[in-house]
């Protein structure tokens, strides 16, 4: 039940990575689900952007990129790319304080590993109600 943060290309320093840790784990558990490893790796849209064209196809700049490595109906185990450069220009953009879009970028991948989709609209709303109940869970 490892979750880990390590940096690619930025000298990020998550602010309270244990307390981080703890939420992500509770929100899991509340998802029904379960932790074998989970490693965030914050990094430069540059870094990102590379990992985007390498395995995704995608030539565009992005705030997360989720690899899920579990088994099917075993427990959860991925890496979590999350530009830091991306996560601040939307936290300006939707004007909300860069901790509550890192939070929401770090649960979202969360939510990704858990099986929840955001490519219908349906989907999304039901990803954004998520995002939004777990962000009121931090303490």
């Amino acid at each position: 039940m490892a979750v880990r943060f390590f940096t690619e290309e930025t000298t990020f320093k998550l602010a309270h990575p244990r307390k981080t840790i703890t939420w992500i784990k509770e929100a899991i558990k509340k998802e029904k689900g379960q932790l074998n490893e989970l490693n965030y790796i914050f990094c430069s849209d540059q870094y990102l952007l590379s990992i985007n064209q390498q395995y995704l196809n995608h030539n565009t700049l992005t705030d997360i990129i989720t690899f899920d490595h579990s088994e099917k109906g075993a427990p959860i185990s991925g890496e979590i790319y999350i530009s830091v450069e991306r996560v601040e220009e939307n936290a300006k953009h939707f004007e909300v304080p860069f901790d509550e879009e890192l939070h929401r970028v770090i649960i979202h991948g969360v939510l990704h590993l858990l099986g929840y989709k955001d490519k219908k609209s349906s989907d999304k709303a039901l990803m954004r109600k998520k995002e939004e109940a777990y962000l009121s869970l931090r303490k």
